[in-house]
Order: structure tokens, then sequence, then C-alpha cells
């Protein structure tokens, strides 16, 4: 079990949430919160959410949910048992477009490998079979079901929560 401060971030997490999509549940559909990190005296949280739809979607959400902070906060406080209960901030979520980019190089990456040492390979054939140009503007090999699992269980296990931090 963690520390005192991750458990309690993480019973303000999921009474924030389920607060939030018990209480307003139409407007609150694309917001998913995904963290809270709270201060060493417990006094303050800063609440991490992502929008489905974007940068445009994030800033209707912002102004959402700044404008029942207050409210979200007086129902924190009757379900989370604290000496004080901790004022809110929310912050923009940006671990999932730093996810996003960083697969994206990945997969750049290995295509990039991919056709390099298939390149090689193609060229020492050539030498004995006397290739064409045709064969190596071929379209790049599609990825077999097997990487394509690996990549969807890597995504999974990809965080960047601990690099909030910055």
């Amino acid at each position: 079990m963690g520390t005192r401060k991750e458990r309690v971030e993480e019973l303000v997490l999921q009474a924030l949430s389920e607060t939030l999509h018990s209480r307003w549940r139409t407007e609150s559909v694309g917001i998913t919160l995904t963290g809270v990190r709270l201060s060493d005296d417990l006094k303050n949280a800063r609440v991490f959410f992502t929008v489905f739809g974007g940068r445009t979607q994030a800033s209707r959400a912002a102004k959402f949910l700044l404008s029942i902070r207050s409210e979200l906060r007086r129902r924190l406080g009757g379900e989370v048992v604290l000496k004080y209960t901790p004022s809110i901030e929310f912050e923009y979520d940006i671990s999932i477009e730093r996810q996003e980019r960083v697969l994206s190089i990945l997969d750049e990456m290995q295509e990039h490998d991919n056709s390099s040492s298939h390149d090689a390979g193609e060229a020492s054939s050539e030498d004995a079979e006397g290739g064409s140009e045709e064969e190596e503007q071929a379209a790049p090999r599609r990825r077999t079901q097997r990487e394509r699992d690996s990549l969807k269980y890597k995504r999974r296990r990809f965080d960047f929560r601990d690099s909030q931090d910055d």
C-alpha cells in the first residue's frame, strides 16, 4: 500500500469523479478526471482532466469545471473525511497527447528500422538476382497481428503521470 498522501489522492479522485458524473451527467459526458496531486499539507488539490475532442473542447470543459468548483469541493468534504477539505484547481492533462506523440515517433523509428533492414536484404538479393527498381519502391510491410497486439499492450502499460512534474 502507498503512502497516506497517495491513498488520499486516490480517494479524492474517486470521489470527485463519482460526484461529477452523477450530479452533472450531461455536462460531463466527455470529461475524464485522470489524476490528483495533493500538496504535502493536503490543503490544495490539482485535478488533471482530459476531454474527448481535443483542445477546443478542453477550454469548454475547463470553464465548466471552474464554474462548479465550489460545489465539487463542498461535496468532496462530505464524502472524504479530512481535517481540511482541499481547495481544487483544474489542469488539462497533456499526458495522452505526449503518449500519442511518443508512440508515433516509435512507430516511425520501427518502420525506418524495418525498411533499412529490408533494403539491406534486398540489396544482397539484387546483387545475386539483378532485381528491378520497382521492387525497391514497393509499399512498406504491413504489421502482423502479433506486432499490433504488442503495440496495444505497450500503449496500455505506458503511463505519463510521473512525467507531469516537469
